[in-house]
């Protein structure tokens, strides 16, 4: 017994019909946009993590100014 009840001869079957009715070359398409998609989701990710957080100001324009900036003028 496999997954949640399935056996891998049921899994390859699903495999085998799915390969039949798309191809490979469609799958292979797919798989290359499906990958890109997600390394350039996590690029992003990455990206915006190592940017400095800003705040808003009152009129709801973004000012360069950093939180850990913000908090130094506060204990000062």
């Amino acid at each position: 017994m496999g997954l949640g009840g399935i056996s891998i001869w049921q899994l390859l079957i699903v495999l085998l019909i799915v390969v039949l009715v798309f191809g490979t070359r469609r799958l292979k398409g797919l798989g290359t946009d499906l990958g890109g998609a997600l390394r350039s989701f996590r690029k992003a990710i990455n990206e915006a993590d190592s940017e400095p957080h800003s705040q808003l100001t009152d009129d709801g324009s973004k000012s360069s100014e950093s939180v850990q900036g913000a908090r130094d003028r506060v204990d000062s």
